[in-house]
C-alpha cells in the first residue's frame, strides 16, 4: 500500500538548528529507502513565500499569494512510499531526517476508482 509522508516544520528551523538535517543526509535516506524498493517519489519544496493558492468558486478562479492557511509549521516536502502496512510506514517516517525539527504526517493513499 502507498503512504504519503508529509514533512512539516517551521522554515527557519529546518536549516537553522544544530539538529537540522543537511541535504546530504536527506539524500542518503532517500537512497536507502529506494534501495529497499519502497520509495516511489520524494521531493523538497521551495520556501512557502513562493506558494500560491488556487480556488474555484462558482466558475471563477482566484489565485492568492502564499499558502492556504497561516500556520506555525509549513509543508517542507514529501515522501511517497510503498509499505506493507501502517506500522511499516510509521517506521520509515520515523527515520526521515527532518522529523527531528518538525513532524511527519503519514497518510494512506486512496486509489481513485474509474
Amino acid at each position: 500500500m502507498k503512504y504519503l509522508c508529509l514533512v512539516y516544520c517551521e522554515e527557519e528551523k529546518l536549516h537553522g538548528l544544530p539538529e537540522s538535517p543537511e541535504d546530504a543526509e536527506c539524500e542518503a535516506y532517500c537512497e536507502t529507502v529506494e534501495a529497499s524498493g519502497q520509495l516511489v517519489a520524494a521531493e523538497a519544496l521551495e520556501p512557502v513565500n513562493t506558494a500560491v493558492t488556487v480556488r474555484l468558486h462558482q466558475g471563477t478562479t482566484s489565485v492568492t499569494d502564499g499558502p492556504f492557511a497561516e500556520t506555525k509549521e509549513q509543508l517542507a516536502g514529501f515522501y511517497l512510499i510503498d509499505a506493507r502496512d501502517l506500522n511499516q510506514a510509521i517506521q520509515l517516517a520515523a527515520r526521515i531526517p527532518a522529523a527531528r525539527v518538525g513532524c511527519v504526517e503519514v497518510r494512506p493513499v486512496r486509489q481513485l476508482q474509474p
